[in-house]
C-alpha cells in the first residue's frame, strides 16, 4: 500500500522519481548507505502490465542504482539476486515509504537533508587536530526535494540557516496568524501548473459566453490595470489590442498581480471548481495546524495576491473537503493594498483590530516578509520544495519554517 501511496506525495503526478535520504533503512536496499540519496524511479501506469516494459527499460537505464520501479497508483517492481534478497528489498522499501508517506504528513520532506539532529562535519572540533582525530564523516551532495514538480526550484539550501533565528510560537507569542496562499499553504506548482493555465486554456470559450455588460465592465476593469503600471513596464511597451483576451495574455505572460484581473481568474475558477476539474491544493500540515489554532483560540487570516473571491474558492473545494470555517471571513488581497508595500500590513492589522507587533506573517516571498516587518509583524520564511531561492541576507535575518506546524506551541 505505501508504494501506491508513495506515489501520489506530489500533488502534480508529474514526478518521475521520489527521492529519500537520512535513514537507517537505506541500507536494505542495497548501493547505499544512511546519508545516500535513494532515487526510485515513477512511470506512468498502464491498462495491461506487458504495456510497461519500454518504460521499466528506460527507468533502470536512468536510475541504475535503484532495484525498484514504482509504478503510479499501483505499486513497485523490486527485484534481487536470489528470491530471499528481493523479499528483503521488498520489506526495506515498504519501511521507507511507509516513513515518506507519514513524513509528508508532518510537513517534512523525505528527500531534504535535515537541519539537524545528524552528523556533520562542521559540528566536528578536535582540540588540536592532531593525527589521532577520527576521519569525519562526509555527506553526500546528491540531495535533492523528495519530488521535481514541472516548474519547481532547487531551494535545498534554504534551510542551511547561517545565524539562529527563533521562530514565534502561537499562541505563546501572538493570538492573530496571517498566511500567505502560493507556497505557504498551497504549493507554488498548482498555482502554476493547474490554476493560472486552467484560464488561459478556458479564456476564449468563457469570453464568448459573457454579456455584453460583462464584456464592458470586465474590459474596463483590466484597462485599468494596465494604466496602474509603471511607465517602463514590458506590459505597456506591447502593442497590446484592447480586448479581454489580449490584455489578459499580456498581463498573465507577465506575471502581473493586478485586481481586475485577479476578479476575472476568480470567476473563471469558480466554474471550474463547480465543475469538479479544479481541486484546491493545501499541504498536508495546514489542516492539523488550522486544528491547533481552533483550539487554541488563534485567529487565521489570509493575505493573497489572488482575491478574496479566488481564496474562498481554493479553500472550499480543497483535497480535505471545505475548510473556510477555520478563517471566520477573514480574508484580505490587493485591495488592502499591495503586498511589497508596509502599509498594506498597517492597514490589515487596523481592520483586525490588533496592533502590527501581534501578528504573525508567513510568506515565501522575500519581498513581503521585509514589508510586513517593516510594519511591525513578525515576519517568518515559508521553505516549500520548488519555492523560489532566498538570499543570504534573508536566511540571516528571518526565521524559516517548512512545515506550518512548527508555528506551534504550548502557551507556557
Amino acid at each position: 500500500m505505501y508504494a501506491q501511496l508513495a506515489t501520489l506525495l506530489d500533488p502534480t503526478e508529474k514526478s518521475d522519481v521520489i527521492r529519500i535520504t537520512h535513514l537507517e533503512m537505506l541500507k536494505g536496499v542495497g548501493n547505499h548507505s544512511y546519508d545516500s540519496v535513494l532515487e526510485v524511479p515513477i512511470i506512468d501506469n498502464r491498462p495491461t502490465e506487458d504495456l510497461l516494459a519500454e518504460q521499466l527499460d528506460a527507468a533502470i537505464l536512468k536510475y541504475p542504482k535503484c532495484n525498484a520501479v514504482l509504478v503510479r497508483r499501483h505499486g513497485i517492481y523490486a527485484w534481487g539476486d536470489s528470491w530471499e534478497q528481493a523479499k528483503a528489498q521488498c520489506e526495506s522499501f515498504d519501511y521507507l515509504f511507509e516513513t515518506a508517506v507519514k513524513m509528508k504528513g508532518m510537513g517534512l520532506d523525505s528527500g531534504v537533508v535535515p537541519v539537524s539532529g545528524t552528523y556533520r562535519d562542521e559540528d566536528v572540533e578536535m582540540d588540536g587536530g592532531g593525527s589521532n582525530s577520527p576521519p569525519a564523516k562526509r555527506q553526500k551532495t546528491e540531495e535533492g526535494p523528495a519530488f521535481n514538480g514541472s516548474s519547481a526550484t532547487n531551494n535545498d539550501a534554504d534551510l542551511e540557516c547561517s545565524d539562529k533565528t527563533d521562530v514565534p510560537i502561537v499562541p505563546r507569542d501572538s493570538k492573530v496568524l496571517l498566511l500567505d496562499i502560493e507556497g505557504t499553504t498551497t504549493s507554488i506548482s498548482f498555482v502554476k501548473d493547474v490554476l493560472f493555465p486552467y484560464v488561459l486554456k478556458n479564456l476564449e470559450s468563457y469570453v464568448a459566453k459573457m454579456t455584453d455588460e460583462e464584456k464592458k465592465m470586465t474590459l474596463a476593469e483590466l484597462i485599468a490595470d494596465v494604466e496602474a503600471l509603471d511607465a517602463n513596464h514590458v506590459v505597456k511597451q506591447m502593442n497590446l489590442q484592447h480586448t479581454i483576451i489580449d490584455i489578459v495574455k499580456a498581463l498573465m505572460g507577465s506575471d502581473v498581480k493586478a485586481t481586475g484581473l485577479k476578479s476575472l481568474q476568480g470567476k473563471m475558477w469558480k466554474s471550474g471548481y463547480a465543475s469538479g476539474e479544479l481541486v484546491g491544493h493545501i499541504y498536508s500540515d495546514f489542516l492539523p495546524m488550522l486544528d491547533w489554532c481552533k483550539a487554541n483560540d488563534v485567529k487565521v487570516c489570509i493575505y493573497s495576491s489572488g482575491s478574496i473571491a479566488a481564496q474562498k474558492l481554493l479553500f472550499k473545494h480543497t483535497e480535505k473537503g471545505d475548510i473556510t470555517e477555520y478563517f471566520g471571513g477573514r480574508h484580505f488581497d490587493t485591495t488592502s493594498g499591495s503586498k511589497k508595500e508596509a502599509a498594506s500590513y498597517q492597514t490589515i492589522a487596523s481592520a483586525l483590530g490588533v496592533k502590527p507587533e501581534e501578528v504573525v506573517f508567513v510568506s515565501d516571498l522575500e519581498a513581503e516578509i521585509y514589508a510586513a516587518r517593516d510594519a511591525g509583524m513578525r515576519a517568518v520564511v515559508s521553505v516549500r520544495p520548488g519555492n523560489a531561492p532566498l538570499s543570504v541576507e534573508t536566511k540571516k535575518e528571518f526565521p524559516i519554517v517548512r512545515s506550518l506546524l512548527q508555528l506551534c506551541g504550548n502557551a507556557n
